[in-house]
């Protein structure tokens, strides 16, 4: 008689295993990919958002004010300045008509230099900046990323881990971290809305190198705004 002859139970089990293996090295590669997909359409967003901030100076010769709030995307603006001297907060996306969310789901947040923002005293050449961009050297050391005082407004994402992230709904994520400084830095701007932080993003968690840090921070460069603005016949 002819008899069959199966898997033992052994060669499943190493079966089972490679089949594992292979998935694993799979699936790895696939998650990482997926991140990195995040991240470029969150910059591109980013990058899409300040293109919208400079034609809205172009048309009306100052920058938006912050957004009312989580939920009403409008600037908080009261007569010519911001309302209550708001200059941080979350990006105005329902007046520049812009993504409100990054690829995470968290709200784009936004700072700008008040006299830029003023809707009666338009900003000049010699109009002051005030708020400046930061960033870490290999030995943790802070440095300026621009010059000091020199930037009119920043949008930034809080990214993949959503610290001080704010979901689409108004519900705050809050801090999930102890050791995140430079992140705290950016979700007040230093305390002042003037300090962010733009560093590669990092897993670390030692303090002196400002912590682990996946934010994605992008600014208005003075002197692209006012080459802006002078094309556009707005300046001088």
């Amino acid at each position: 008689m002819n008899q069959s002859k199966g898997f033992s139970l052994i060669e499943l089990a190493i079966a089972i295993f490679v089949i594992a293996l292979l998935l694993g090295g799979i699936l790895v590669p696939l998650s990482t990919q997926v991140e990195q997909r995040k991240n470029s359409e969150t910059q591109k967003t980013l990058n899409e958002v300040k293109e919208a901030l400079l034609g809205y100076a172009l048309a009306n010769g100052y920058l938006p004010c912050p957004a009312i709030s989580a939920i009403i995307g409008i600037e908080d603006r009261t007569g010519a300045t911001c309302t209550g001297v708001k200059r941080q907060g979350f990006l105005p996306w329902a007046t520049l008509g812009t993504s409100k969310l990054d690829s995470w789901g968290h709200i784009f947040r936004y700072s700008v230099t008040p006299a830029f923002s003023n809707s009666t005293t338009f900003f000049t050449f010699s109009t002051a900046r005030d708020i400046s961009i930061r960033t870490r050297d290999a030995a943790g050391s802070i440095v300026n990323l621009s010059n000091a005082n020199d930037i009119p407004a920043v949008v930034f994402s809080v990214g993949r881990n959503g610290n001080w992230g704010t979901s689409d709904d108004g519900i705050s994520v809050g801090d999930l971290s102890a050791t995140n400084v430079d992140e705290d830095t950016n979700n007040d701007g230093g305390g002042t809305g003037r300090i962010y932080f733009s560093r590669t993003t990092s897993d670390n968690t030692a303090a002196p190198f400002g912590g682990e840090f996946d934010d994605i921070v992008v600014w208005m460069s003075n002197s692209v705004l006012l080459n802006r603005m002078v094309a556009a016949g707005r300046l001088p």
